[in-house]
C-alpha cells in the first residue's frame, strides 16, 4: 500500500473520495456517466483521481451503460457506470439487462434520495432492489459510509465471479456527503473455478468414442490466452469448432477448425451438421433460444446427442439440458488444463470436419441480392480491407446478419454486439473499443433505426477524438419486423416506415466526414477514405448506405417472404 493510500485512510473523507479511491484500489482504469447532483460528491472526488481513473462524459444514459458494458467485455473487468436517481436509473436499466443476458461484469453506481427521505415519494425516488432485481446478480443500497469499501470490493467479486454480471449499487445523497475515517479494503484477485483431472480424462474418453463430435464455444470470460488454448485443444483433436450466436469474438474464424456461427440465420449445412452430431461439448455458453433456433436442433430437457456442459454458474448446468457430463469451471479455467489432453488415435472424423470448413469457406461468397449496392458484397469488402484488424459492432436488426456471414473475425476483441438484441447497441460499444485501442479501426454497422436510437454518441467521439467509421444502412423502415409483418399478415405493412435525416450531413455538426454510397463500385474506396479519415484526424465518419430495401437479408427478398406468406394462406383456405 503506498505511504498516499495510508495517509488517506486516515483523514477523514466524505463518502464520495471514499467510493472513488475503493474503485482505484479495485483497478478501475475508466468509467462512463451521466452527470446528476444526486452523487456530486463523487463527481468531484473524481479530481484525485485523473492520473489513474478516466472518467468519460457520456450523453445519455444508456450511451453510458452500454459503452461500459462494451468495456466489461472487451476486457473482463468489471464496466463502471454512473448516472443519477430516477430518470438517469431508468435509462441505463437497458445497459444492465444486455449485461445480465451476456453474462458481463458492471457495476452501476445510481444516486439515490437521502436516506431522512426514504419512501415518501421523494423527487425521482425508486426502490432500485426492486426495480433492477429480476436483471442483476446483486442490488443493494449503502446505507452507511463505514461500509463503502465493503460494498464496492463485494460489488467488484460478485460481478466477475461465478457466471459474470450485472451489479447496482445506489448511494444515498446523505451518505456521499457524510465524512467520517474509514479504512480502505483490499481488493481480492478474482476467482477461476477448475476441472479435475477425472473430469478431463472423461472429456477425452467421449471424444474419442464419438464418430460426429462438434465444439461449441460462446459466453463471457473468455481472454486472448484462453482461445488459444481452445484452438490448440480443437486442432489436436481435429474436432469442428462453431460460435454461439452473437459470439463471434470467441474463435479465430481464420482457423481451419472453425466452422460456423451458430443460431438464427446460420446455414442450412451447419445446421445439418449439428443435428447429425453425437457428442456436442459446449464451453461457457448456455445455448440460449438464439443459439438452439428456438432449442430445435437441440432438445430440452433431454439431448439427442450424447452432451457435455462446461459453464461457470453450477446452477445453469442441467437447467435446461440435462449434460452426460457437467463440469463446473470457469471458461479460462477449463481452457487452461486442456494440455494436459493427448489424442490417443487418429480422429475418425477429420473427413467430416474437412467438409464443414469447406462448407464454411463456401459461404462467404456473396449471394446474390437486389439493386445496385448488395449488402453482402459490402461486407465482403469490409473483410479484405481489415484483414483481420480492429473491431467490428452491431446493434440489432436484419443488417447484423450480413457482417456475421462474410466477415472473418480474429478472435477476442474483434466483435461487440449484444446477445439480447438491443438496438443503439453499436455506437457506444465502438467508442468503448476505441477508448481501449485507439490505434487499431473500430467499425460499427448499424441500420438506420438502430443508429437514430444513440446517436448523441457521437459527441462523444468528437469531444474525446475517437475515429470510429459507422456503415448506417439505409432502407428507411424497421426491417426486421418487417420480414415477421410480411410471414404473419402479408401485404398489410403499416407503422414501419420512417423518414430519416441526411446522415452524411448530420456527422458534420460532429466535425466528422459523411459519404453516400448507392453502387458497389462506389464502396472499397468510400471506406477506405472513411478509414483514412478516422485515422489521421481521430473524428466519426459515417458512410450512409442506400439500398434497394427488399433485400432484407442474405439471400432473402421480402417480396419472396410475403409471396410464400400469401400462398400458405391460400392453400390454408382451401384445405
Amino acid at each position: 500500500m503506498s505511504n498516499a493510500t495510508q495517509d488517506k485512510q486516515t483523514q477523514v473523507r466524505n463518502g464520495g473520495q471514499i467510493l472513488v479511491e475503493q474503485l482505484r484500489m479495485q483497478g478501475a482504469r475508466r468509467l462512463f456517466m451521466v452527470a446528476g447532483e444526486s452523487y456530486l460528491p463523487c463527481i468531484d472526488a473524481f479530481n484525485e483521481h485523473t492520473d489513474t481513473i478516466q472518467a468519460v462524459t457520456c450523453r445519455q444514459e444508456s450511451g453510458a451503460a452500454y459503452m461500459a458494458e462494451a468495456y466489461g467485455k472487451l476486457t473482463g473487468e468489471p464496466g463502471i457506470c454512473f448516472v443519477t436517481r430516477g430518470p438517469g436509473a431508468t435509462n441505463a436499466s437497458v445497459g444492465v439487462h444486455t449485461a445480465y443476458q451476456d453474462s458481463t461484469p458492471l457495476i452501476l453506481f445510481v444516486g439515490q434520495v437521502g436516506n431522512d427521505f426514504v419512501e415518501r415519494e421523494a423527487f425521482q425516488e425508486i426502490d432500485y432492489r426492486r426495480m433492477f432485481g429480476e436483471m442483476t446478480k446483486w442490488v443493494a443500497q449503502i446505507d452507511s459510509i463505514d461500509r463503502i469499501p465493503e460494498y464496492v470490493t463485494r460489488a467488484w467479486n460478485v460481478a466477475t465471479s461465478g457466471r459474470p454480471g450485472p451489479v447496482v449499487l445506489a448511494l444515498p445523497e446523505n451518505v456521499l456527503w457524510d465524512q467520517a475515517v474509514v479504512e480502505n479494503v483490499t481488493p481480492m484477485a478474482a476467482l477461476q473455478s477448475y476441472v479435475n483431472s477425472q473430469q478431463m480424462q472423461e472429456l477425452q474418453t467421449r471424444i474419442e468414442a464419438a464418430k460426429r463430435p462438434f465444439l461449441l464455444i460462446g459466453g463471457s470470460g473468455w481472454s486472448t490466452t484462453a482461445t488459444k488454448q481452445v484452438a490448440e485443444f480443437a486442432k489436436q483433436f481435429d474436432l469442428p469448432v462453431g460460435v454461439a450466436w452473437r459470439r463471434l469474438e470467441c474463435y479465430d474464424q481464420h482457423d481451419e477448425q472453425f466452422v460456423g456461427h451458430v443460431g438464427w440465420s446460420m446455414t442450412d449445412e451447419l445446421r445439418q451438421q449439428l443435428k447429425d452430431s453425437d457428442l456436442i461439448i459446449a464451453v461457457g455458453t448456455r445455448i440460449g433460444e438464439a443459439s438452439s433456433e428456438g432449442y430445435t436442433w437441440i432438445e430440452s430437457p433431454q439431448p439427442k446427442q450424447s452432451f457435455i456442459h462446461v459453464y461457470p454458474d453450477p446452477e445453469e448446468l442441467g437447467r435446461v439440458y440435462r449434460p452426460d457430463l457437467a463440469i463446473n469451471a470457469s471458461v479460462c479455467g477449463f481452457a487452461s488444463m486442456l494440455a494436459e489432453l493427448t489424442p490417443t488415435k487418429a480422429a475418425s472424423w477429420a473427413g467430416l470436419r474437412q467438409q464443414a470448413r469447406q462448407a464454411y469457406l463456401d459461404s462467404l461468397t456473396p449471394l446474390t441480392s437486389p439493386g445496385q449496392l448488395s449488402l453482402d458484397k459490402v461486407s465482403c469488402t469490409v473483410n479484405k480491407v481489415l484483414d483481420g484488424r480492429g473491431c467490428v459492432t452491431v446493434g440489432a436488426g436484419n443488417y447484423a446478419l450480413y457482417p456475421h456471414r462474410y466477415i472473418q473475425f480474429s478472435g477476442h476483441g474483434s466483435s461487440l454486439a449484444s446477445t439480447v438484441g438491443t438496438m443503439g447497441y453499436g455506437l457506444p460499444a465502438a467508442i468503448s473499443y476505441k477508448f481501449e485501442y485507439p490505434n487499431e479501426p473500430s467499425i460499427c454497422y448499424a441500420g438506420d433505426g438502430c443508429f437514430q436510437m444513440n446517436l448523441q454518441e457521437l459527441a462523444v467521439a468528437m469531444q474525446y477524438n475517437l475515429g470510429v467509421v459507422i456503415l448506417v444502412f439505409n432502407n428507411g423502415m424497421w426491417g426486421t419486423i418487417r420480414a415477421h409483418q410480411e410471414r404473419e399478415f402479408p401485404g398489410r405493412e403499416i407503422a414501419l416506415t420512417f423518414a430519416n435525416p441526411e446522415f452524411s450531413n448530420l456527422i458534420e455538426a460532429y466535425g466528422g466526414k459523411g459519404s453516400i454510397v448507392t453502387d458497389d463500385a462506389e464502396f472499397e474506396q468510400t471506406f477506405r477514405d472513411a478509414l483514412a479519415f478516422a485515422e489521421t484526424e481521430k473524428l466519426p465518419a459515417i458512410i450512409e448506405l442506400r439500398y434497394d430495401s427488399n433485400g432484407i437479408a442474405p439471400g432473402q427478398l421480402l417480396s419472396s417472404i410475403r409471396e410464400q406468406a400469401l400462398a400458405d394462406q391460400a392453400e390454408s383456405n382451401n384445405a
